[in-house]
């Protein structure tokens, strides 16, 4: 599952084994990964890993998947990916495009409430800002009752900076893509301040936005299709955190296979 292109990006970026750990190290970082994966894609609970697949047991491998997180691994292997793609021409800093989806969550825990949409069932919201070509940027979970408006500016304000070319690392998109419960004024006039131009919808719709807007739909189904996305069961946000920094890696390593091949 985890492939040659794939780890060696992300083993360099991986905490060494700590040297006081009691014990022998279970199982190789690369066999936990896979393990970690192997949850992500089939959304099986920890208990529940096959043994019999080399992976370790599933506590070893939701251990390492804290502290890797704990460590920043993931989010530092988005910005490799990201430089990578910044630098064969891939990222469209001309737009980026913001929108959200909520998730239903199943053991309670931090950033949880009633959604509006989904009968006032307990769970957690998805916003996530991406480039004109659907690469995502940032992804922030809230509370399914948390407005959509509050994270505009964090999302924003929360692109990793994207190195691969001369000069300094981009992280300001031109323009900013969402529809009406992503605008407010004073949140224009913060991103017009940061030298963006806001193109939200105020009202039911602006006349071409949706064919401007539809690669975050694009997007958001991929995140979609990694079933452990698609309920949540980490009672806390980093470890859930650390599952959608996984799958955006992910996503932005397919997108870099297919310009290279």
């Amino acid at each position: 599952m985890v492939d040659d292109e794939l780890w060696a990006l992300i083993e360099p970026l991986l905490p060494p084994w700590p040297e006081r750990s009691p014990g022998p190290r279970p199982v190789s970082d690369r066999l936990c990964l896979q393990g970690i994966l192997f949850v992500l894609y089939n959304d099986i609970a920890w208990q529940l890993l096959p043994l019999e697949l080399g992976f370790g047991s599933g506590q070893t491998c939701w251990r390492q998947l804290d502290r890797w997180q704990k460590a920043g691994a993931f989010d530092r292997l988005n910005r490799v990916l990201l430089a990578e793609l910044n630098a064969v021409g891939e990222l469209d800093w001309s737009r980026a495009c913001v929108d959200g989806s909520h998730i239903r969550a199943k053991k309670g825990g931090t950033d949880i409430g009633p959604s509006p949409v989904d009968r006032r069932k307990t769970g957690s919201m998805h916003h996530l800002i991406c480039d004109g070509r659907g690469t995502p940027l940032k992804v922030i979970t809230t509370a399914a009752n948390v407005n959509d408006v509050t994270q505009t500016l964090a999302l924003v304000d929360g692109i990793p900076p994207a190195a691969g070319r001369p000069g300094r690392p981009r992280r300001r998109p031109e323009s900013a893509l969402g529809d009406k419960g992503y605008a407010s004024n004073a949140h224009h006039d913060a991103l017009r301040n940061r030298r963006i131009l806001p193109v939200i919808s105020r009202s039911p719709n602006i006349k071409g936005i949706g064919k401007l807007r539809y690669v975050v739909e694009q997007t958001l189904a991929p995140l979609r299709q990694f079933e452990r996305l698609a309920v949540r069961w980490e009672r806390r946000t980093e470890l859930h955190d650390a599952f959608v920094s996984l799958a955006c890696s992910l996503i932005c390593c397919r997108r870099l296979k297919k310009t290279r091949s």
